[in-house]
């Protein structure tokens, strides 16, 4: 499952949501332009799909999103097959989500050429330790920036989440893999991207991008910090959108690292992957 809502809007810029849906964290719809997206989206902060309420008000020059969610869009942590990476109950890291409340908010602007948006996130919550009943606090904040002229894009973004588990690891899952990923961490992401004007004979579309990010997990035991960088562009014609991708990253998971900000010992060269993904949207 991706999303499953239902909704309510009240105006043009106001609306309810009430399903699994994307939880509004950080830059929207997703801090990277890559079919890799960015390194906070293995870290289950980017986008992220969860069960819950989603109130949006967004107005001209301003922007709010509140949403209070129930737990991941299964409701368990051992279920490993899904789209969005979630807390995971795997080997000695019994753990699954049980509650979120996240308030984002930006404001956007004009600066000569330039337009500008600003903005923060905040989130607190709950996840269940499956062994003992008990219930570890879970907590992120991030700012985030957007400058973007003609077809040229800068986005900024510093997010930190925290989870307060005995121990420096916990454990996450999506696509049938679970992998341990540092418990706390700062998540640092700088991309720029160029979109083309382009006549429709051969593109309707074509963007290029280079996404650089880190996740720094800050020196703990077994703890090592991951690095990742996508370069590449997408292509878009009718339905079919083609991304063109060399992901390197550094102990990073999917590109020859553990899982993210886990020192493996062996995991501290960069490796590098060319990715070509054709889809076909209706």
């Amino acid at each position: 499952m991706h999303h499953a809502w239902v909704g309510w809007r009240f105006d043009e810029g106001r609306g309810l949501r009430a399903g699994v849906q994307q939880v509004p964290i950080g830059l929207l719809p997703t801090a990277s332009h890559s079919f890799w997206f960015g390194s906070g989206y293995y870290l289950g902060v980017e986008d992220d799909y969860d069960l819950g309420l989603v109130w949006r008000d967004i107005g001209p020059g301003s922007s709010w999103h509140v949403g209070l969610f129930a737990g991941d869009e299964y409701g368990t942590g051992d279920r490993y097959g899904r789209y969005s990476f979630d807390v995971a109950d795997a080997g000695g890291l019994r753990y699954r989500e049980r509650g979120q409340l996240v308030v984002r908010h930006a404001r956007q602007f004009a600066a000569g050429d330039w337009d500008m948006e600003f903005g923060a996130t905040g989130g607190l919550g709950r996840i269940e330790n499956l062994d003992d009943g008990g219930h570890p606090r879970r907590a992120l904040g991030a700012v985030h920036a957007q400058a973007t002229r003609g077809g040229l894009s800068l986005q900024l973004q510093w997010l930190r989440y925290h989870h307060s588990v005995d121990g420096e690891r916990i454990a996450l899952a999506a696509f049938d893999f679970p992998f341990e990923i540092a418990a706390r961490a700062d998540v640092h992401t700088f991309n720029l991207a160029y979109a083309f004007d382009m006549d429709g004979r051969w593109l309707d579309s074509l963007t290029c991008y280079n996404d650089f990010s880190t996740t720094q997990a800050g020196g703990g035991e077994g703890l090592a910090d991951s690095y990742q960088n996508v370069t590449g562009c997408s292509l878009g014609k009718g339905p079919m959108l083609t991304y063109v991708d060399l992901i390197t990253g550094r102990n990073m998971w999917f590109v020859g690292g553990p899982g993210v900000g886990i020192d493996a010992g062996d995991s501290d060269r960069w490796h590098s992957r060319l990715n070509i993904n054709v889809g076909f949207y209706f």
